[in-house]
């Protein structure tokens, strides 16, 4: 096995990518009052020129007045943001990158260290926090159409900017990742149900709006985890025929790439076989799916964000699932955010060049 075969091209509908790269959505929050600067810019034009192939934004938030806990998390909506960004896509594109920003409301979250506060209280399925307590509101059914309409007016925002795809934040207990958890989606209406399947109309109606604001050829990428903050072992779905239940009616409705996230990548994600989540998603719907946990260092991403520094490692065991097919694309965070020129380092043997992840990387926008 050769690394080289992770610099094939990738085409997906109107979608063209040099590698099978892909920068990973990591949260930095460094724009003030959620306009992205220049120095934002900057940082992502370094890892597009450093080789990456697709570029993921951190998670930007749509128009909603509850969808953010941090006054300097980017949004994804108003003259000024969209300008920044409109800044941002033409660097990345000028040395040679594509990108998506991930759009993204947070749901019902426990209050910034800062202290900050939406003018509003959180919202979310059922006004339920992670551990089941009450930290928001409950979403009317209002509610929930105009959420629905902020997602889609960004993502045909992203279009409109010149953005090569766009990618839903569905995972790791945010909002649309609180309407399939039974802990925090306690609904009885449409919205709600005792199944993962019925859990699932808020993302398959979300998608469904996405798909018609973008058109047909533009790609449409979602992230979604079993795990939950807090829960890390959690599973949505415990099986197979679960798992079927949930992604097709989301495939069916216009994902076209499927982002699995998970602690370690290797992880198998049910017994009796190797596959990890992105493998069984892709088996199951037959669409393209992005790997991602771990990919390149010691130390899954929990430990690194606790205090836990990580070193390089080899690629045999990615290299052998990307050959046999279980994925078609692998997500890097921790070592790009550390290292802008991981790629091309890697594509140009420089192995021995690679350094990990310190967790002081968070603070720096380089």
């Amino acid at each position: 096995m050769s690394i080289e075969t992770l610099f094939k091209p990738f085409q997906l509908k109107s979608l063209a990518l040099k590698n099978r790269f892909v920068m990973a959505p990591m949260t930095r929050s460094f724009s003030p009052g959620g306009v992205p600067t220049d120095a934002v810019a900057a940082y992502y034009l370094r890892r597009a020129a450093g080789g990456t192939g697709l570029i993921l934004s951190e998670g930007t938030v749509v128009a909603r007045q509850a969808s953010s806990n941090d006054a300097n998390i980017p949004h994804f909506y108003g003259e000024d943001a969209l300008a920044g960004w409109r800044r941002v896509i033409s660097q990345v594109h000028a040395a040679g990158g594509a990108m998506a920003p991930q759009i993204w409301h947070m749901g019902v979250m426990a209050p910034h260290k800062s202290g900050w506060l939406p003018p509003v209280p959180f919202e979310g399925p059922s006004g339920l926090d992670k551990d089941g307590q009450v930290g928001g509101v409950a979403m009317s059914l209002t509610d929930i159409q105009n959420t629905i309409a902020a997602f889609a007016q960004a993502a045909a925002d992203a279009k409109r900017l010149g953005f090569d795809t766009v990618e839903i934040h569905g995972a790791h207990g945010y909002l649309v990742d609180q309407f399939f958890w039974d802990q925090t989606n306690r609904r009885t209406d449409e919205y709600g149900g005792k199944t993962l399947a019925e859990r699932s109309r808020f993302a398959v109606d979300l998608v469904k709006a996405v798909r018609q604001a973008v058109g047909p050829d533009f790609p449409i990428i979602l992230r979604l985890s079993q795990w939950k903050q807090g829960a890390y072992d959690y599973r949505l779905a415990k099986t197979p025929e679960e798992m079927a239940a949930w992604l097709v009616p989301l495939a069916d409705a216009g994902v076209d790439i499927f982002h699995c996230s998970q602690r370690r990548f290797e992880d198998p994600e049910f017994a009796g076989s190797d596959l990890n989540f992105a493998g069984w998603a892709k088996k199951l719907t037959g669409k393209a799916t992005i790997t991602v946990g771990s990919v390149g260092l010691s130390g899954d991403f929990i430990r690194g964000f606790q205090g836990e520094s990580s070193t390089a490692q080899a690629f045999d065991n990615l290299l052998e699932r990307f050959d046999r097919g279980d994925f078609d694309l692998v997500a890097v965070g921790r070592a790009l955010l550390s290292d802008a020129d991981w790629v091309e380092k890697v594509k140009t043997g420089r192995l021995a060049d690679l350094h990990g992840f310190k967790p002081s990387d968070l603070a720096i926008l380089s």
